[in-house]
């Protein structure tokens, strides 16, 4: 089996800024996110544990995406904030596989993730009477497994051929994470087969899941529309405002950096747009599926009245 290079023994991530004030302060920014994102996160899973109300479909996978994006902010923030108060910015060429691997899969994983929630409304929307025979826990389980297998597994080959390349001169990254087209620009011996590679893993991780997703929802849309009264159709459409919201700020964060043409390229926005979908989007999702839904804050309620007895 062909081995990962090491013509590169390690990288320099350039981050975001050389100034020492403007490092100190964005590492207690990232300090106050990555905290909120931990606390946000482990919060809604507790209360979808503890609560028997939140004992749902819906919820299990919201609660699987909160779980997800723990994990997906705990890849790049620390190793920000390591970077932003300390001279040595290198990362070993084995943290940067491992950063690029865990970063692809888990990024991948969330795009399965909101196509079986999109699944999930349009069976309680448009298939109300069998939403109870088909999403059972077996299924929901099943979903869950194979988003992350999936992804994994495709995210797995598409690292052995990155890192199979060889990475000649330079070896600093000017990102704050080992991201795909700053290795690309270090790499000297790029083959066609990678690019076609590339395109049909992004097709399969992110295009498919987009298409699945606009599928079910125009589906639902058709079903939201056969609803008579205006209030079951504003109740219909709140029970998706939440997912449309992730939906549209994650993959629209996806397509803006891989699907745009090259004429427009610009490193300053792509680290801005990187750092939407990385650490800022796992931050909020939390207050997406909370703050609009009743019975989250009502779990918590019932929560902080426990914890204060």
């Amino acid at each position: 089996m062909e081995k990962f290079n090491h013509t590169v023994t390690e990288f320099i991530l350039v981050g975001f800024t050389q100034d020492p004030v403007m490092q100190l302060v964005l590492f207690f920014l990232f300090l106050m996110v990555y905290s909120v994102t931990v606390v946000g996160n482990i919060t809604l899973i507790v209360l979808i544990c503890t609560d028997t109300r939140l004992h749902t479909p819906m919820y299990f996978f919201i609660g699987n995406l909160s779980f997800l994006d723990l994990w997906y902010s705990t890849v790049y923030t620390p190793k920000i904030m390591v970077n932003c108060v300390s001279e040595d910015k290198s990362i070993s060429f084995a943290g940067c596989v491992a950063q690029f691997l865990f970063s692809g899969g888990l990024a991948y994983s969330e795009c399965y993730l909101l196509a079986a929630m999109a699944y999930d409304r349009y069976m309680a929307i448009s298939k109300p009477l069998l939403y109870a025979q088909v999403m059972t826990g077996g299924i929901c389980v099943g979903l869950v497994a194979a988003s992350y297998l999936g992804a994994f597994v495709i995210c797995g080959i598409f690292t052995h051929k990155t890192f199979t390349m060889t990475f000649c001169g330079d070896n600093v990254i000017n990102h704050f994470f080992c991201d795909l087209p700053p290795l690309v620009k270090l790499a000297c011996d790029v083959q066609a087969n990678y690019h076609i590679f590339l395109y049909i893993a992004l097709t399969l991780n992110v295009l498919t899941p987009i298409v699945f997703i606009l599928a079910s929802y125009l589906f639902i849309i058709l079903a939201i529309l056969r609803i008579r009264s205006t209030q079951g159709q504003l109740k219909a459409f709140s029970t998706c405002s939440s997912h449309l919201i992730s939906v549209t700020l994650y993959f629209g964060s996806l397509l803006y950096i891989y699907y745009r043409p090259s004429s427009s390229y610009s490193l300053q926005q792509d680290k801005i747009i990187a750092l939407s979908y990385t650490v800022v989007f796992p931050m909020l999702n939390p207050m997406i599926y909370s703050l609009r839904n009743k019975d989250v804050k009502e779990a918590l309620k019932k929560l902080l009245k426990m914890s204060a007895s």
